[in-house]
């Protein structure tokens, strides 16, 4: 496999640091990822981010089928050069940005849940996530590359300060797992820091299922918009347009230290809270 840098320079491309490009170059370690993701040739997968194709070529051989999705124009026809060079019937390429593409329909057209891998862009991680835990109804599992610093916040525990709003929502619906470390060097250009790759298991049942979940993530957004504050105060300085007051009722009435801040409240507390105040918004 010829290296990122020399496939970029010898088209006299750069890597855009908008989208957050680091290649993985070292081909043991996309063969790696594949193995550790347990692709099977039963399973459709979707690739957020498909780069210059060091993923894309060892996880197709292992699917039934592969979407690549790429947002960059400029790697569309590297990539098609890839596919093609190594004889890749199962892949379809879809110039677009993860965020507007539909994978609802693309999971229905496929006819099963899909699995989702990726090395995702530090400055989007969070939002795809978030769209990816809407979307779950029609998923497997999610085997994504993260920064370090991202990846310990996901897998946080209560009462630490990288314990936050994202680490309490996949608390909540979903299971992780780290599967393994990758140094800084395996990509190019070299992010500054080392990464873990994680498997974000969906399954179809929760242990403390919300009785109104889009209220829950509000909830749990509010009480993280300004983690500084107390809970009390938080929520009512957050959108869930409410006073004082009303915050104090519910955490009262949900038998929470109103005192505490949401890094301290695990996700049956968040729960808890969240189906009390849709009891008294009902009263």
């Amino acid at each position: 496999m010829t290296s990122p840098k020399t496939i970029l320079a010898a088209h006299n491309l750069h890597p855009k640091k908008k989208f957050g490009q680091n290649f993985l170059h070292d081909p043991s370690s996309a063969e790696r990822i594949v193995t550790l993701s347990k692709i099977t040739a039963e399973d459709v997968v979707l690739e957020i981010g498909a780069g210059l194709g060091s993923l894309t070529i060892p996880a197709a051989k292992a699917a039934k089928k592969l979407y690549a999705v790429e947002k960059d124009g400029r790697l569309i026809n590297l990539l098609k050069t890839e596919i093609f060079a190594n004889r890749l019937s199962n892949v379809e390429l879809i110039e677009k940005d993860i965020m507007k593409f539909d994978i609802k329909n693309m999971a229905e057209n496929a006819g099963k849940k899909i699995t989702v891998i990726g090395n995702l862009p530090y400055n989007l991680s969070s939002q795809i996530i978030i769209r990816l835990i809407q979307l779950r109804s029609v998923l497997v599992k999610a085997v994504f590359m993260f920064q370090k610093e991202l990846a310990q916040r996901i897998t946080a525990q209560p009462g630490r300060k990288d314990y936050g709003r994202l680490t309490v929502m996949l608390n909540y619906c979903t299971t992780i797992k780290k599967l393994a470390d990758f140094e800084a060097h395996q990509f190019f250009p070299k992010p500054k820091v080392d990464s873990q790759l994680l498997e974000i298991g969906f399954p179809e049942t929760i242990k403390y299922p919300a009785d109104d979940e889009e209220l829950l993530f509000r909830v749990i957004k509010g009480g993280f918009c300004q983690r500084r504050k107390t809970l009390r105060n938080a929520l009512a300085g957050s959108e869930m347009d409410i006073d004082t007051k009303t915050a104090q009722n519910m955490l009262d009435e949900a038998g929470i230290d109103s005192s505490l801040r949401a890094e301290a409240l695990t996700i049956s507390q968040f729960v808890t809270l969240s189906n009390t105040f849709k009891r008294l918004q009902s009263l």
